[in-house]
């Protein structure tokens, strides 16, 4: 007997969800994207007991529907990632820009890293471990490294440190998950020592970001402005400018540029990856 289709979705409930993500995440979904809501959004309405897309609706616009619409939110957000994902700019890190780095920083020994969007923390922890692993001089550093992301429930996921034997096996060699995790069952715990250099914050990028947030000498936003209109991505830009160091560096993912975009970015090739340099 085969399953019945997932009704599809009224137009006026569509352009509800939409400015919905919208407002909430800045996240553009397109007409041609009703797929996205109905493959996302269905195991929601049915969790509430609701029978399609138009119900659930009608569920968001009643009041105290705060946590529905946090659901709805983290669903629509892509948590795609991978331990040393594109591998290029993870040895850009380890080849040029943090000995670079620790060269410009000898007096102050403070080195701040920002992992956005980060997800499920693949991302941060690879950084982490490349630096345990490369520079033991940093060992009396104040190394400091902030992952931020719009989910709270994926922040948690990854602060965490749990991993499944897939999400293992996708990036890290294993003489590094035999030296920094600890297999519980199923599953892989990363050590203390790694998960404790981390401060996982929720963070918005295209709401006003906290004053406490330092300068950051290396900035991760990749894979993240493809989901934003060009003024939304210029707008997260000239904030990140403005949060970098004079001498810091922006990575973008590989289909992403500032070209085109009017912000004051200086784009360099590091070792098979690109670097945005602030200007």
């Amino acid at each position: 007997m085969s399953l019945a289709p997932s009704p599809a979705i009224d137009s006026r409930s569509f352009d509800y969800l939409a400015a919905l993500v919208l407002k909430e995440s800045a996240i553009v979904i397109e007409k041609t994207k009703t797929y996205l809501f109905e493959s996302r959004l269905m195991p929601i309405a049915r969790s509430h007991n609701l029978s399609d897309l138009d119900q659930l609706v009608e569920a968001l616009k009643r009041p105290g529907s705060t946590a529905l619409v946090d659901s709805v939110i983290d669903a629509m957000t892509t948590n795609e990632t991978s331990f040393f994902r594109d591998l290029h700019p993870f040895n850009a890190l380890r080849t040029h820009l943090i000995p670079e780095l620790i060269q410009k920083r000898s007096k102050e020994r403070v080195l701040n890293i920002w992992s956005n969007a980060c997800s499920s923390g693949q991302e941060v922890y690879s950084i982490a471990m490349l630096l345990k692993e490369n520079f033991p001089e940093l060992a009396g550093w104040r190394v400091r490294l902030t992952a931020t992301d719009l989910s709270k429930q994926i922040l948690d996921k990854a602060q965490s440190g749990i991993f499944t034997q897939t999400e293992i096996n996708r990036g890290l060699p294993m003489p590094m998950v035999l030296k920094y995790f600890k297999r519980n069952g199923v599953t892989w715990q990363i050590s203390d020592e790694i998960r404790k250099m981390v401060d996982f914050r929720v963070l918005n990028l295209v709401q006003p970001w906290p004053p406490s947030l330092p300068k950051m000498d290396i900035v991760f936003l990749r894979n993240v402005l493809i989901y934003f209109s060009v003024d939304t991505k210029k707008e997260i830009l000239w904030k990140v400018h403005r949060n970098l160091q004079k001498d810091g560096v922006l990575l973008l993912g590989g289909a992403e540029t500032t070209m085109n975009l009017d912000v004051p970015f200086e784009r360099r090739v590091i070792d098979k990856t690109t670097g945005y340099f602030p200007i």
